[in-house]
This record gives structure tokens, sequence and C-alpha cells, in this order.
């Protein structure tokens, strides 16, 4: 059991409302409500104070120090779970409901990557990846292309989870079969997002010319989506200030900055491009050209933007550490 689902069985069982529970602890309803969704862990004097309110006798505390795994899919109702195993099994099932049931899953593991970091998930998402493939391989019939623009998503998503953990191989690999996935089944998005996130292992090895050349093939990948183009062009900006190429830089850091306020729903493979990450985004091209002020101001503005389930990501380190290392030097 979950500490999540502990503290909801307390409150239960104690007949406790959220409300209550926030007057007695004076934590927000709304951290609170995330930590009994299991959203967010809670801090060792958070889930102190729970226990004792909620007369846990220790449990809480045990579950904070030890965390149970948490099982994946847990929006799905038991009618959704039952249909997607049995999909699995036999292809020839599938059905739109069951596309929705995955795609439940799909967005509740990115919502819980931001509460527990990429490597919890690692191992799950990549097998049930593997199921995916082979209900891909066996399918046929009207809803296949769906699925396979499914599976395509799912498998960018595995690409971007090793890269989030450093298998950098493994990484490239999967964005590689996702853009192959991508346009057999005329997903432009997803096949923009899997070269745009080699772009990303890129800068992360430190080698700026492949950022350029990743973000260059994103940017030219017919059906990508707008904010997706944005945010390659902030990314391009970030390889050319890194090689030395101011000029080429700040033209297009000029077009991205005026695209990033654009009021534009990202799709859900790229949730979080919204004006705060792309304002982080912009930060780093200043750091990376030595105007440092700018950059600081820029980068704390950012990371005070995103939305409070996303702002303890593991992803947004690199930014809260660039900032540090703005205002060192401004």
């Amino acid at each position: 059991m979950t500490f999540g689902e502990k503290m909801r069985a307390l409150m239960a069982e104690r007949g406790m409302s959220l409300r209550r529970l926030a007057a007695a602890t004076f934590y927000d309803v709304g951290h609170l409500s995330r930590i009994s969704r299991d959203l967010k862990p809670p801090s060792a004097k958070l889930a102190q104070e729970l226990d004792d309110a909620l007369g846990a006798d220790g449990e809480l505390v045990t579950l904070a120090v030890s965390p149970a795994p948490r099982p994946l899919g847990t929006t799905l109702t038991p009618d959704d779970k039952e249909r997607v195993t049995q999909v699995v099994r036999r292809p020839s099932r599938l059905d739109v409901g069951t596309l929705n049931a995955l795609a439940t899953v799909l967005a509740g593991q990115r919502r819980l990557e931001d509460a527990v970091g990429p490597t919890a998930l690692l191992g799950p998402v990549t097998g049930q990846l593997d199921a995916l493939v082979a209900m891909l391989r066996d399918a046929s019939g009207p809803l296949r292309d769906r699925l396979g623009r499914f599976v395509a998503e799912w498998t960018v998503y595995a690409g971007w989870l090793h890269a989030a953990v450093r298998q950098d191989g493994q990484a490239l690999n999967l964005f590689a079969q996702g853009e192959d996935l991508g346009d057999d089944f005329a997903d432009g998005t997803i096949a923009g997002i899997a070269t745009s996130f080699r772009g990303y292992v890129a800068r992360q090895q430190g080698r700026p010319r492949a950022v350029v050349r990743a973000s260059s093939a994103a940017l030219a990948t017919p059906g990508g989506h707008p904010v997706q183009r944005t945010f390659d062009q902030l990314q391009a900006a970030q390889g050319y200030a890194a090689l030395g190429e101011i000029d080429q830089a700040r033209r297009l850091l000029d077009t991205a900055t005026e695209r990033a306020a654009d009021d534009i729903e990202p799709p859900p493979p790229v949730y979080w491009y919204s004006e705060p990450f792309f304002q982080l985004n912009i930060g780093m091209i200043h750091n990376n050209i030595g105007e440092y002020g700018d950059a600081a101001a820029l980068l704390n503005a950012g990371l005070t933007g995103m939305p409070a389930d996303q702002a303890e990501a593991e992803w947004l380190d690199e930014y809260k550490a660039a900032l540090a290392q703005a205002r060192d030097r401004a």
C-alpha cells in the first residue's frame, strides 16, 4: 500500500475530510490532496504530522521512509484494466475504449514522473512498450493506425526516460524507432518530438553541433506542432550560442521569443511546453552568451511560473543550476 492509499483509508475510517486535515496540520488543502493521490511524496515532518492527526501509530511515517511502489495506471477503472488486458492477449479486440484507457495510463505516468522522477518509471514503461509493440504487430482493422501513433508516442516517452537517466544509447535507439513509427503512421508531431529529443541528448553530452543539427531536423519535420517549433528554435539557439555563433543565436532567439508568448495549447506528449518553460530556455541562451543578469531574471521567472505539480520535477534541475550560475556571475 502506498502512502496516499493508506492516508485516504485512514481519513475514511476517521471520517476526516481534507479540509479538516489541513486545519489540523496547517498545510494547504491542495498540497494534501496531491499527497493523498501519490502525486507528491510527503516530507518527513509532514508524514509525522499526518500520522499524529490520523492516529496511524507510525504506519504513515514508515511508508514515507520506505514507500511502496506505486501501481501504474491506477486512474483506470476495473473495466478499463480488464479491457486492456484482453486486448494485449487478443489484439483483434482493439476498440476505442481500450485506446482511451491506454492514453489515460500514459498521461498518468508522465505526471507521476514529475513527482517521483524517471528512475521509478523506466522499467514499467519499457515493459509496457514491449506489450504494445506486440499488440501493434498483430492488430488489424480501422483502429490500427491510431494504435500505431500511440505506440510511437509511448516509444518516444520510453526514450525520454532513458535520456533522463543518461542511458543515452538506449534513448537514441528509441528516438529513432519513434521517428520511424511517426513517419509510418503519419504523425509529424511525434516524429518531430523524437528528433528534438535527440538534441536534448546532444546538449547533455556537450555536443552543440549535434544540438543544432537535431533541432534543425525537428524544425523541418512535416506536420510538427507550432509549440514544438518554438522550442526547437530555442534549442538551436542554445547550440549556436555554445558554438560562439552569437548573431545566429540571437536571430533564432528573437523569432522564438515572439512566439513563446502565444497562447497555444501544447500536445499531450509535451504538456509542459508553456510560457514559463520557454522563459527558462530563453534564460539559458542569455546565460550562454554571457548576459547573466537577464539570464537570472528569466530563469527565476520561469521557475516561479511553473505549475505546482511540476515545480519539483527532476528535469528542472539543470535550469535551477543555471540560475545559481547566472546569479553568481551577474
